[in-house]
């Protein structure tokens, strides 16, 4: 009762719009004005005294000690009407008395004063033409960015076990070398972090479902589409998700020790960033697909886990099966993320081969013909099979957005044939 009264008295300066279910008569009697709708349609919409007054002339008297929320509520719900039964015609007698009494007429003309002449028509109370897919993906964008930098969940907590993740790895990987010996660690940590920031994305799958909820809601009421929704969710998570994806790498990469080079740190940014924009979208898809939180959670882990056995790191793909390779390691984000990395780190290194007392050296790859004593980068990479051309990641490029864009166009699918 404080809460409404202090509502009440916020009213005298802003207009409150409130939807109560069930209010006590006190609660009640402070609104001016009352708004009854059923099936859609409009009851009732003018000063909360004169509903009374208004429904005793359709021949519905409130009873004396009957609380008038109760009555009302109890006079135009179908929850369990059948078609034909008294209830839908006790509905579809008040609808129509509404939408041809003087009520109407009058509230026309007010919202037409109101506007100043500045439309030319003023159709049937309640009716709009409704958005377009653009302008409700706008609406829609707006909201969810909203609910996004306020919802701890989808981002805020991400962003701090990734935070945590960069803290982990940079304090475990601590200022690698140039010795062959770190080697193994620079790919473990190319490896580990483009993976587990991936996996992680299972952190989502809370937020998104509690959207697709909303969704189903408003579709039901045809307020949006899916091509609204898909587009919004997409354009609204990108911000977020460069956001988490610099925060990493700016404190893991100079802590691990990757290239001191400003190209190098935005190329490793922006795989990450494709990386984990890629981890969204098939987390989408799966929460569409399996729209119940603990299936959700546990298909998008076991499809983390087997982009991970296939990228190309756990079994090099020159001995790996060649079902998993030519079935799943194509079409592996991670994959491409991992090769994109390894190119960008190892590219343009050199290390240092392990010196022996006869002045000769042991290196685990081939030496570098030019500079003996040293391992260059490109015999790593050519040794994981990896094409050693910093052009050649264009193409993984477009492979990586064609899987986002395919994971995406498939949730929008399933959501436009009705199914999910």
């Amino acid at each position: 009762m404080g809460r409404t009264r202090t509502i009440t008295n916020k009213a005298a300066q802003i207009i409150v719009i409130a939807s109560i279910h069930q209010p006590s008569t006190s609660t009640f009697n402070l609104f001016d004005k009352l708004c009854l709708l059923a099936l859609g349609e409009t009851c009732y919409f003018g000063p909360t005294a004169a509903a009374a007054p208004y429904f005793a002339a359709l021949g519905y008297n409130l009873p004396v000690s009957v609380n008038p929320a109760e009555f009302y509520l109890e006079l135009i719900n179908t929850d369990l009407a059948q078609p034909d039964d008294a209830t839908s015609a006790r509905v579809n007698h008040i609808t129509h008395a509404w939408s041809s009494s003087a009520l109407v007429l009058e509230l026309k003309k007010s919202i037409h004063d109101s506007l100043d002449g500045h439309t030319d028509d003023v159709t049937e109370l309640g009716s709009s033409d409704r958005p377009g897919s653009l302008a409700a993906a706008w609406v829609l964008m707006r909201r969810l960015f909203i609910k996004a930098r306020r919802d701890v969940v989808a981002y805020g907590m991400r962003l701090v076990m990734y935070l945590g993740l960069a803290i982990l790895m940079g304090t475990v990987f601590l200022r690698l070398g140039s010795g062959q010996e770190y080697i193994q660690p620079f790919i473990s940590a190319i490896f580990f972090g483009s993976a587990f920031m991936s996996f992680m994305s299972v952190a989502y799958v809370p937020a998104f479902l509690e959207d697709l909820h909303a969704f189903h809601k408003e579709r039901a009421n045809g307020l949006v589409g899916p091509t609204a929704f898909v587009v919004s969710n997409t354009l609204v998570g990108l911000p977020f998700l460069l956001g988490i994806a610099s925060t990493f790498t700016l404190v893991a990469y100079f802590l691990i020790g990757f290239r001191e080079n400003a190209t190098a740190f935005f190329v490793f940014l922006a795989w990450l960033f494709l990386d984990l924009v890629a981890a969204e979208a098939m987390v989408v898809l799966i929460s569409v697909i399996f729209p119940t939180f603990v299936i959700a959670l546990a298909v998008t882990a076991f499809a983390n886990g087997l982009w991970m056995c296939v990228s190309g790191f756990l079994v090099p793909t020159s001995i790996l099966n060649p079902f998993w390779k030519y079935v799943f390691h194509y079409i592996d984000y991670q994959a491409y993320v991992f090769q994109g990395m390894m190119v960008n780190e190892f590219h343009a290194r050199s290390y240092n081969c392990q010196s022996l007392p006869d002045g000769s050296f042991q290196c685990m790859y081939p030496p570098d013909p030019q500079n003996p004593g040293t391992v260059a980068g490109d015999s790593v990479l050519k040794y994981w099979k990896i094409n050693t051309s910093p052009s050649n990641q264009w193409p993984w490029v477009g492979y990586v957005l064609a899987i986002i864009v395919g994971f995406r166009l498939l949730a929008w699918l399933l959501l436009w044939s009705g199914k999910r």
